[in-house]
C-alpha cells in the first residue's frame, strides 16, 4: 500500500495552529472524519490515547506518529500536520514536535497495514533532508510529491 492511497486532501494540515497534542489530534481526527475514514471518532480517539499511554509516539527529530487500530476506523487512513509552532509531545529526545503523521487502521487490518505504514514512514523520517522537505512544503500537492513512492 502506498501512502498516497490513504492520505486525503482533507487529512493534510499545513501551518496548523495547535497549542498542545490534544488540539493537534482533534484537528487531524476531524479531517479524517471529513474524509470518510472514521466511523466512530470516540472509539478511534480512545485507541490513540491508549497507545500514547503505553509510551510516547514522538520519535524524536521533531516528529510524532500517533497511531491506533480501532473498529472506529472505516478504512486505513493517514493524516499529516505541519505545525505552525512546535509543541511538547513528551518526545524521546526531549525536542518539541513540528511534524505529525497520524495513522488509523480498522481492527481487522491492524496487523499488516499498520506495521507497513509505520515502517515506511520511519525509514524516511530518519533522514534530515526528508524532514526538511516536509517542513518546507507549502501546498498539499507539494506534500503529495514528497510522499510519492513511499
Amino acid at each position: 500500500m502506498e501512502l498516497l492511497d490513504i492520505i486525503k486532501e482533507d487529512t493534510v494540515f499545513l501551518g496548523l495552529e495547535a497549542a498542545n497534542r490534544e488540539e493537534c489530534v482533534a484537528a487531524m481526527l476531524a479531517g479524517m472524519e471529513k474524509a470518510g475514514l472514521v466511523k466512530d471518532a470516540a472509539a478511534y480517539l480512545n485507541a490513540l490515547n491508549e497507545r500514547e499511554a503505553k509510551g510516547t509516539t514522538a520519535i524524536g527529530f521533531g516528529v510524532a506518529i500517533p497511531h491506533g487500530k480501532s473498529d472506529g476506523m472505516a478504512a486505513p487512513g493517514l493524516a499529516f500536520a505541519q505545525l505552525k509552532t512546535s509543541i511538547d509531545w513528551n518526545s524521546l529526545d526531549g525536542s518539541p514536535v513540528q511534524l505529525v503523521f497520524m495513522i488509523g487502521v480498522p481492527m481487522e487490518a491492524a496487523g499488516d497495514e499498520h506495521i507497513k505504514i509505520l515502517i515506511a514512514l520511519s525509514r524516511k523520517l530518519i533522514h534530515a533532508d526528508f524532514r526538511e522537505k516536509l517542513l518546507a512544503v507549502q501546498s498539499k500537492q507539494e506534500l503529495f510529491q514528497v510522499l510519492q513512492g513511499i
